[in-house]
């Protein structure tokens, strides 16, 4: 395989949410609709509502193709990485271009700001999984929270993700972010949880800081809260996310460019990587270490444990 180093996706990790998954990150790093408090990616660098081809989409497809050509064992393709997917043109060609060529599911997890408009909604429409988030149902804690861009309404989002429920044939799973003393109030969860059912997704997913936050005031929400949280927006099944089981990962690239491409979008523990990348724990900190030394990578510690990203 060509090991050209990777500009658009990355991975495969394994996900806490997906399985394993291959990456596909379509703008350039923090360009968001958003600055969250809690994003794992940092600050938004360029708060922006402008839709566009960010990454030229033929060369996405291009390395998509390269990479699939050996049918690697994925559980889904996803559309995430270190900004807002639904910011660039080409998203829905590129969705297609997948299905129409490879047996992979694939999974979109956006913000759900744009989902107001037709065209975006329309570009999803071929995707097997999308998930939006929603992390409150109040403007004061909706700015506090995500700090939106200035042309942004909380209504107009909430309408936005209604409107591609009843559209989507796919599945829609609603994705709450809990931000400890702001959106898990009484008030505030009980507004959530009216939006989720006036929504009716399929699912609900609560979750929480799992990495390092924009803001460092914010908290990881326990797990035996997260799950008294739960009765609250019922019927709708709620999940909260785990620890996959462990499988190997069978995409043959370089283990540093594997590592490379992850800590890039989010910093990662040794046990994050090692877990997520399929891989033994002793060989990823020796990489780390050597391409600390080589000044390539950077750490910090914090409370789980010494995080790395590249410089």
């Amino acid at each position: 395989m060509n090991h050209t180093p990777l500009k658009y996706c990355f991975g495969p990790v394994q996900s806490r949410r997906l399985g394993v998954s291959l990456g596909v990150d379509l703008v350039p790093h923090k360009t968001c609709t958003l600055n969250c408090v809690y994003c794992e990616c940092g600050k938004t660098t360029v708060l922006t509502d402008d839709i566009k081809e960010y990454v030229p989409t033929e060369k996405v497809i291009q390395e998509l193709d390269t990479l699939l050509k050996g049918n690697p064992a994925l559980d889904v393709i996803t559309f995430s990485g270190s900004g807002e997917p639904t910011l660039h043109s080409g998203i829905g060609t590129i969705i297609d271009h997948i299905k129409s060529n490879y047996r992979y599911k694939i999974a979109v997890l956006t913000n759900g700001t744009l989902l107001w408009k037709r065209e975006v909604r329309e570009r999803l429409y071929h995707a097997d999984i999308v998930i939006p988030s929603l992390d409150a149902a109040t403007e004061h804690a909706f700015k506090k929270i995500c700090r939106p861009h200035k042309h942004l309404s909380l209504q107009k989002i909430i309408d936005g993700i209604a409107l591609f429920r009843k559209e989507f044939t796919g599945l829609l799973i609603l994705e709450i972010f809990i931000v400890p003393g702001i959106n898990d109030l009484p008030s505030e969860l009980e507004a959530l949880a009216k939006v989720a059912r006036s929504i009716h997704p399929h699912r609900i997913q609560l979750n929480y800081l799992d990495r390092p936050g924009t803001e460092e005031w914010v908290q990881r929400a326990s797990m035996e809260t997260l799950e008294q949280y739960a009765s609250v927006f019922a019927p709708l099944p709620v999940d909260i996310p785990g620890t996959p089981e462990y499988r190997l990962l069978e995409l043959k690239l370089p283990l540093k460019e594997m590592i490379l491409s992850t800590i890039e979008r989010r910093p990662s523990t040794v046990d994050d990587l090692a877990y997520s990348l399929g891989k033994d724990k002793l060989v990823v900190q020796q990489i780390l270490d050597d391409m600390v030394k080589q000044g390539v990578v950077e750490y910090f510690d914090e409370a789980r444990g010494r995080f790395y990203k590249k410089i």
